[in-house]
């Protein structure tokens, strides 16, 4: 399979310049070479996408799926998984989608484990709808319904994540796309709840944090819990100065979901 052969004739209606297009690029070619590679079949996969910019990538992938509400995406996902096992479901969501609705979804997915690979979209805005404030949002970003700026300390997800109980955190800068399309192709193998926070240019909101690539730096795969306490507090998501790791963060062995619910069993 080429990655090409994932293509829809939708038209693309992104920014040109969005980050968007790398993850698409990374997602095609990871999935293809899988296939090629005869892990998995075509059929195999379904993807669940929220609301927002990243939402889009549901028309531009020849793939099975469910175009979800806001903040929504993960109890589709788990939907999906729990009607179909086999599945490789891969959810697609935005800094606001996940962070903000669907932030008590995003939490508990740490604590059930379930197989399914979440991709998190973060550029720091609700860009679809014109750049306001997400929870990842820097203090001082200045908006249309915020004049005066963001008063509002960020969170940080990757945090968030490995204390909520995580199996796989990873950070991705998209536009290397090889790194990008490496930590994919992992997170869809491990056994569990996979994570990656993709840290995302937007050309035309928040503008401000479009100058991260210099404090970016590649991380050796890591399995060591302290190391990773380390790793997630380098870079607070407001800085223009800390360091900001990418790889994974941490990947261990737990229980998935199927293997703790007794009734799969059954």
């Amino acid at each position: 399979m080429n990655p090409q052969d994932l293509s829809t004739k939708q038209p693309n209606t992104w920014c040109p310049g969005c980050w968007n297009f790398f993850i698409l690029e990374a997602v095609k070619r990871v999935i293809s070479e899988l296939v090629n590679e005869k892990k998995f079949f075509k059929k195999d996969f379904s993807i669940v996408t929220g609301v927002g910019c990243h939402g889009k990538i549901f028309d531009y992938l020849d793939l099975n799926g469910f175009y979800g509400l806001h903040g929504r995406v993960l109890p589709v996902a788990l939907g999906i998984k729990l009607a179909n096992p086999k599945m490789k479901v891969i959810g697609f969501g935005g800094d606001g989608d996940t962070y903000s609705e669907g932030m008590a979804h995003f939490i508990h997915a740490f604590r059930y484990n379930a197989d399914i690979t979440m991709i998190v979209h973060d550029n720091q805005s609700f860009s679809l709808t014109t750049g306001q404030a997400t929870p990842t949002s820097q203090k001082g970003f200045k908006t249309n319904v915020n004049p005066y700026g963001e008063f509002n300390e960020p969170f940080n997800p990757v945090k968030i994540a490995l204390s909520a109980g995580a199996s796989f955190i990873a950070r991705c800068n998209p536009s290397d796309i090889e790194h990008t399309k490496s930590v994919i192709k992992k997170a869809i193998q491990h056994k569990g709840f996979s994570y990656i926070e993709m840290m995302q240019k937007c050309v035309t909101f928040n503008l401000e944090m479009n100058n991260f690539d210099k404090l970016m730096y590649k991380i050796p795969d890591n399995a060591n819990y302290n190391k990773a306490l380390k790793l997630v507090e380098e870079w607070d998501y407001n800085s223009k100065k800390g360091k900001i790791p990418v790889g994974i963060l941490y990947q261990t062995k737990k229980p998935c979901l199927y293997e703790k619910w007794k009734q799969s069993k059954q």
